[in-house]
């Protein structure tokens, strides 16, 4: 039997059980085997949960307001790069990611100016530890140039019908304002939906760690990821964290379960914490799989690429 079957079986057994038990009072609705209207304790004001392989939304909180998003802008990022392909293309560390980074107080790889680097490579110092000097680089590489390069992300987000999204800057850092770049809980589950469909995104998201060695043109580099659940919750797929002072802390993720995907967001659990954003993803996912399947320890574990 496969695990998605294996899934479908046990949400039956739960669909039926709960179709024969007499719905409680409200002093009993803690009953571990009746689930809640909605997943408790969720602290972010915007929310989405939705299927992993269909996109039904399973809950959400202000699925379409916009808000500023961080980080969580990468995965734009990488699916534009994803899709211009070239991925073991070189690419030389611009001089400017210094006085970019610098401006920001932004979160880096470590880059060093003049360091060469495939596209690959970068991709992995962007979505692990959320290098804003990776971006850098594959904007200037892909645009060309960083305008030439958001156009392109503006466009991928209106071809993908994110009506509620705009980009202003790669890393989606507080360029030329903190409400410059934003989206929705909906439009970023969608964009989630479309970078895990691809085999090479999903790879690099998955991982909690990446070692690039020294070599003729580049430093040694140990990037690891930001996304606590990859850590902390079993079965955890991906895929992004993102964090500046308007956006407070946020997270886009997915989990699998017995073959089941579950893949959500959450905008400003914290002014921040990162912790806060993994809590309410966890309650988000334990809900959402229900008293068994979030019981049950199933799902891969990340690798770690050395």
């Amino acid at each position: 039997m496969s695990m998605r079957s294996f899934a479908g079986l046990m949400l039956s057994a739960v669909a039926g059980a709960l179709l024969v038990t007499p719905a409680p009072s409200y002093a009993d609705s803690h009953l571990p085997f009746w689930p809640s209207p909605e997943p408790l304790g969720v602290q972010a004001p915007l929310a989405e949960l939705a299927d992993g392989n269909t996109g039904a939304v399973r809950w959400s909180r202000q699925p379409d307001s916009p808000a500023p998003i961080g980080s969580i802008t990468k995965v734009m990022t990488a699916l534009v790069v994803i899709g211009a392909g070239d991925l073991d293309r070189n690419i030389t560390v611009p001089q400017a990611i210094i006085a970019y980074d610098n401006k920001y107080g932004a979160s880096t790889a470590g880059l060093t100016p003049g360091e060469v680097l495939t596209a690959r490579q970068l991709l992995y110092a962007l979505l692990l530890p959320s290098g804003c000097d990776a971006a850098y680089a594959l904007a200037e590489a892909y645009g060309p140039g960083q305008a030439g390069f958001i156009d392109k992300m503006n466009d991928t987000a209106r071809q993908l019908g994110l009506a509620g999204t705009h980009f202003t800057d790669p890393s989606g850092l507080p360029n030329p304002s903190d409400y410059s770049t934003y989206s929705t809980p909906a439009d970023l589950v969608r964009l989630g939906l479309r970078a895990m469909s691809l085999p090479i995104f999903r790879d690099i998201v998955r991982s909690q760690n990446y070692h690039l060695p020294a070599g003729p043109n580049n430093r040694d580099h140990i990037w690891q990821t930001t996304n606590l659940l990859l850590h902390d919750y079993p079965g955890t797929a991906g895929i992004k964290t993102g964090s500046t002072d308007a956006a407070g802390t946020c997270l886009l993720f997915e989990a699998v379960r017995a073959g089941q995907p579950l893949i959500g967001v959450v905008l400003h659990s914290s002014p921040d914490s990162e912790t806060v954003a993994e809590d309410d993803a966890e309650h988000m996912l334990n809900w959402g799989f229900g008293p068994i399947l979030s019981a049950l320890p199933i799902g891969y574990s990340p690798p770690s690429y050395k």
